[in-house]
């Protein structure tokens, strides 16, 4: 069988390795992936700026050790289409491949930074941070301060986790940071009032000028600065955009795939098409949830491994799971107890987080 695997962040890399580990070698794993850099830890890029050495070390493992496990990895590669009828992929990057064909094919790409309609006009005057690629463009970005014994002063806009945790690190780090969110209080979305009002009292202690109930209505790039205008205008070095993530969907909805906020998936992880799953930031479950948070997105990959790989059993003769009693069908994927927690330097929420 001819497993294809799209992306190589947590989900499937997971998958990779755990569906290599139970099956047998005549099962080719090919994992396509946009990256150069190897299977890294996202959630470490927001500590990216008090970590000297982070370009190394955020590395959890390089692409060539999933090739000594006979796990075949295009890196560099961009996926552009699937094709249903005959069951194949077209790529585009360095590798030699230009179609490959499968017989399960896995969606794994995760998330994008979600920009606001009304910031989109001027993405070249800002960052996101949502990728290795990006953490580099902007510790490049803060260097070229830090050779002229300067620190950068930045705005960033959006206090949610990202938000929060990259205006820690960099106030860590020595720079000037100043935070704008549009509402009343910080992480609303996960945190009760508080400890969100505990986080602020974090953040501002550290140095960082948090700005609540912000209307951010545009930015202007002058000279070597670019200006955030609100009710009032000011001016940074550098400016970073942190207003959550977008699932990556554009390909399966090509492909004609069922989609709602994510790719839209059975209580098995199944698309609305047989042959392709979905896993992690793009899935989305039945109960309309997106499970974006490293445990529940590693426990998918790896009950996904044991049910293609005929560790869970799923079918009896030719009837298909859904056609099963419950007592014979195989326990579908529920998601294990989980936290989560935002990685800003000295603060420890009271109270559970809302996940």
């Amino acid at each position: 069988m001819q497993i294809v695997i799209i992306g190589s962040g947590i989900a499937g890399v997971s998958f990779a390795e755990k569906y290599r580990a139970l099956s047998a070698d005549e099962d080719e794993i090919t994992l396509v992936t946009r990256e150069h850099d190897g299977y890294y830890s996202r959630p470490l890029l927001s500590r990216g700026f008090t970590k000297a050495d982070i370009e190394q070390s955020i590395i959890l493992k390089p692409f060539d050790k999933l090739r000594e496990n006979n796990i075949n990895v295009l890196c560099g590669a961009e996926v552009t289409a699937i094709n249903r009828v005959d069951k194949s992929i077209a790529i585009n990057g360095s590798c030699q491949e230009k179609t490959l064909q499968y017989d399960k094919l896995i969606i794994a790409q995760g998330s994008s930074a979600f920009i606001p309609p009304p910031f989109r006009p001027y993405d070249k005057l800002f960052f996101c941070l949502n990728s290795l690629v990006d953490l580099k463009a902007l510790r490049q970005f803060r260097q070229n301060f830090l050779n002229q014994n300067q620190r950068p002063s930045w705005a960033i806009v959006g206090g949610g986790l990202i938000g929060c945790e990259v205006a820690s690190d960099l106030a860590a780090a020595g720079d000037n940071v100043t935070l704008f969110h549009a509402m009343d209080r910080l992480m609303e979305r996960q945190l009760v009032a508080e400890d969100s009002a505990l986080l602020l009292k974090v953040l501002q202690d550290s140095g960082v000028k948090v700005l609540l109930n912000q209307a951010v209505q545009e930015f202007i790039k002058e000279e070597d600065k670019v200006c955030v205008r609100t009710e009032v205008t000011a001016e940074f070095d550098g400016l970073i955009v942190a207003c959550g993530f977008k699932p990556r969907t554009e390909l399966a909805e090509l492909a004609g795939l069922e989609i709602g906020r994510g790719i839209k998936v059975n209580q098995y992880l199944q698309t609305s098409d047989e042959s392709i799953y979905a896993l992690g930031d793009v899935a989305e479950l039945p109960n309309g949830k997106l499970y974006a948070f490293i445990l529940p997105i590693r426990n998918q990959a790896l009950w996904l491994a044991e049910f293609l790989a005929g560790q869970k059993q799923g079918r009896i003769g030719s009837l298909p799971i859904a056609t099963l009693p419950p007592s014979l069908a195989v326990v579908a994927w529920t998601p294990p107890v989980f936290t989560t927690k935002a990685k800003v330097h000295g603060f420890e929420a009271v109270h559970p987080y809302n996940v």
